[in-house]
């Protein structure tokens, strides 16, 4: 049982957008102390913005903390890891309709009594012909990862409202979300980024204003105030596992997938075309570091299906006029 009491401290149980395919469900989230950290306005005054991202990573996660899910007659445990961080994956019993489900999970106490609960939503895909893997940073946010001081000025003095997008990324991923589709039946999205789960809620908000399709978000581990200078950086070892988890769930789509060559992204899009070579149908990698293009088109050769399509790209409109060239958009 775990050491912190729980019954007067109040706690924020975090849940993160899940997802699913049919019978197979996830969701994760988190357990922090404290209350959660959300802007009552969003300002363009620096200091406040400071002071806002700071909050985020002035958290306490719970470890060892016992938490449930009802799922319609369906009842599950578990317990925080060290990071305060949990994980539900389970089968339903029932066959789960495509669209977005609301889910409640609740923190107990030592008398497993409910303390405090949080609220989150499964998102189950329409059987639709594509799904699309894309990473944030430098993709869709223009967030200059591969310059350290840049980063963090555009980090510590933006608002999720503020941040900006690149250029025709909006149009491009509005255009794939009805890909060989239509609006009642929307491709899905899934955003994998090697971002902290620390950053969700302002990520979703930039979505959400920016008009971006929804999508599930599969982030990496939490951080502490201490390690704010490092966020963003991570092994990519922990983002090629989200990706293959996506691939494993969903047997029938077929995936497109985005990213740029700021870090890891080409070599673990290749990594995943070569191993689930009929699964992929293209990727698209956004060319913001020069240095790298070259190396970047080479490894893209590298990939063992050449029916695979690749498109290194300076500007979105490029990836406009690929896909509709390989018939992905229709115009």
């Amino acid at each position: 049982m775990m050491k912190n009491k729980i019954n007067n401290p109040e706690f924020t149980v975090k849940v993160y957008h899940g997802y699913g395919h049919t019978k197979n469900l996830v969701v994760y989230g988190h357990v922090l102390a404290g209350k959660s950290v959300s802007p009552s306005k969003y300002t363009n005054n620096p200091i406040l913005n400071i002071i806002h991202l700071a909050k985020l990573f002035f958290v306490k996660p719970i470890p060892n903390a016992r938490v449930t899910l009802q799922w319609e007659k369906q009842q599950f445990y578990c317990t925080t890891e060290a990071d305060g961080f949990f994980k539900f994956e389970w089968q339903s019993t029932t066959e789960v309709e495509a669209g977005w489900h609301k889910v409640i999970i609740s923190l107990l106490n030592e008398q497993n009594h409910i303390v405090t609960t949080g609220e989150g939503k499964i998102f189950v895909p329409h059987s639709t012909q594509y799904g699309f893997v894309s990473d944030i940073d430098d993709t869709v946010l223009v967030s200059h990862s591969a310059t350290t001081g840049k980063k963090l000025k555009v980090m510590f003095t933006k608002n999720p409202r503020s941040r900006k997008t690149f250029a025709d990324v909006v149009k491009f991923y509005q255009l794939l979300s009805l890909a060989h589709t239509n609006e009642t039946l929307l491709n899905p999205f899934f955003y994998v980024s090697s971002s902290e789960w620390n950053l969700y809620d302002d990520l979703n908000e930039f979505f959400k204003h920016n008009g971006l399709p929804k999508g599930a978000f599969l982030l990496n581990t939490i951080k502490k105030w201490h390690q704010l200078f490092k966020t963003g950086k991570t092994k990519h070892q922990g983002k090629l596992i989200r990706v293959v988890r996506i691939m494993e769930t969903f047997p029938k789509q077929r995936f497109v997938l985005l990213g740029d060559n700021s870090q890891s992204d080409p070599e673990i899009y290749v990594a995943i075309a070569n191993r689930y070579t009929d699964k992929i149908v293209a990727i698209y990698i956004r060319n913001v570091s020069l240095e790298k293009e070259l190396p970047t088109l080479a490894l893209l050769a590298t990939i063992q299906n050449k029916e695979i399509y690749t498109c290194q790209f300076n500007h979105t409109d490029e990836a406009i006029l690929h896909s509709k060239a390989i018939g992905l958009i229709i115009s």
